[in-house]
């Protein structure tokens, strides 16, 4: 009878002979790593997040619904919460806010158990920062996006309810979003038993009086409750302590609004575009003297030359005084990482109309911000003529010095932080300037 048990072969000498053979004859090289991508910005027609850009469709529910909105979203809702959030930090996604933070563990901060209190998203839609208008677009050409956003976003945090905060003269936006929302309640989409998911959330939108400060996340919570738009000292934070006093997560509108998509195709689809850490595509928005103005989806990563000759038809002719200078742009990245390297500022007459703006949107509670950027604004009135001594640039340093770092909200800070590039970058320019206006009236007093 045959053992079971069969002696097993040794081949340990054969393995090391083997080894010994071939230590002396030439290996194949490893294999090249995978070249790194290099040239970002193109998009193909399918990979659109935004289609009605141009409004060229219905932006309601009927078109809404043929470009792919609202597509097996029952199915979304119902993989569950931990689903949710593992594919969107998956796909990188970061917040389109300006930040750039890590969207899904924004999310997790949320806790996962209740205390008893509701828990809320709150989308930010006030969009008040200079030289912006992407969220508006979203609002008035793909409003039924920002809604099933709010619902896939919502259901990821545990929230009951969205609500959405408009700056008060997005009046049409307004319009448009408030129509959108009636058809999804209509459609059973929002609601109880939201898409028939077993899940109620509701959507409320509230729009404000038009204060720049309410873009702030903690001021836009008090005029959400009705109370005078002005900042809350942190902690608590709002994912502790938010609106009434309840759970809330704050969200740009363009995060939101991607999201459904990026379950949809997958997140290996949306974190192939773009460089690391910088993944996904991107609503641009290019105003100025540019001769075509426009908001564009792009890739991630798009150098500011093509965005701007390609999609932009170029700047204007006989314009000057750019924003930055051309070498710059011509290398420059359109991505948070890239836009944080670059430290260029804008001219003199600029960084003025900038002062005024921050002293005329100052909420006034900071002593710093309050009497800090009136005075930042009053000396930069007359550095831009030169009506001003030398003293007085060292002196304007100072002012954003007790500025800095001395207020509630980041107002500020972004009151100082310009000044401040003026002077570190433009000095000799200001110098300049003010001894030319001294000799100028000197010339005049003597003639």
């Amino acid at each position: 009878m045959e053992s079971r048990f069969k002696p097993q072969k040794n081949n340990s000498f054969r393995s090391l002979s083997t080894q010994a053979a071939n230590a002396g004859s030439p290996q194949p090289p490893p294999p090249p790593p995978p070249s790194e991508k290099t040239h970002f910005g193109g998009l193909k027609d399918e990979d659109w997040i935004f289609t009605n850009l141009s409004r060229l469709h219905d932006p309601f529910l009927k078109g809404a619904m043929k470009r792919g909105d609202w597509y097996k979203i029952k199915d979304l809702v119902l993989k569950g919460v931990d689903w949710i959030i593992n594919e969107v930090k998956k796909s990188s996604l970061q917040g389109r806010g300006g930040s750039g933070f890590p969207s899904g563990l924004k999310w997790l901060f949320m806790p996962k158990v209740s205390d008893g209190r509701p828990s809320y998203l709150v989308v930010n839609a006030d969009e008040s920062e200079l030289g912006t208008c992407k969220d508006r677009e979203i609002m008035r050409h793909d409003p039924h996006k920002l809604l099933e956003g709010c619902l896939i976003v919502g259901v990821g945090m545990r929230a009951s309810a969205a609500y959405i905060y408009i700056r008060g003269e997005y009046v049409n936006e307004r319009k448009d979003l408030e129509r959108a929302r009636k058809e999804a309640y209509g459609a059973g989409l929002l609601g109880k038993n939201a898409c028939g998911s077993g899940y109620d959330f509701d959507v409320h939108i509230h729009y404000g009086a038009g204060a720049y400060i309410c873009g702030e996340e903690t001021t836009l919570l008090e005029s959400l409750e009705g109370k005078q738009g002005k900042p809350r000292l942190k902690p608590p934070f709002p994912a502790n302590v938010g609106l009434y006093g309840c759970r809330t997560t704050i969200t740009n509108v363009e995060t939101v609004a991607v999201s459904p998509t990026i379950l949809r195709h997958g997140p290996e689809w949306f974190a192939s575009f773009g460089r690391k850490n910088n993944f996904g595509t991107k609503l641009f928005c290019v105003l100025g003297h540019v001769n075509k103005p426009c908001t564009v989806e792009k890739e991630m990563s798009i150098s500011l030359k093509e965005l701007i000759k390609r999609h932009c038809g170029g700047v204007r002719e006989g314009s000057f005084v750019p924003l930055i200078p051309k070498h710059i742009c011509d290398d420059m990245l359109m991505d948070y990482d890239a836009l944080k390297a670059d430290k260029s500022t804008d001219v003199v007459d600029a960084i003025a109309r900038l002062s005024y703006f921050y002293k005329h949107e100052s909420c006034g509670q900071c002593t710093p911000c309050r009497e800090g950027t009136g005075w930042l604004w009053m000396i930069m009135e007359r550095l831009k003529v030169g009506n001003s001594n030398l003293e007085e640039i060292d002196m304007l340093q100072e002012v954003t010095k007790q500025i800095e770092g001395h207020t509630i909200c980041a107002l500020g800070d972004a009151a100082a932080w310009p000044v401040q590039g003026l002077i570190r970058h433009f000095r000799p320019k200001l110098e300049r300037r003010i001894k030319e206006s001294i000799e100028r009236e000197l010339l005049e007093a003597a003639v």
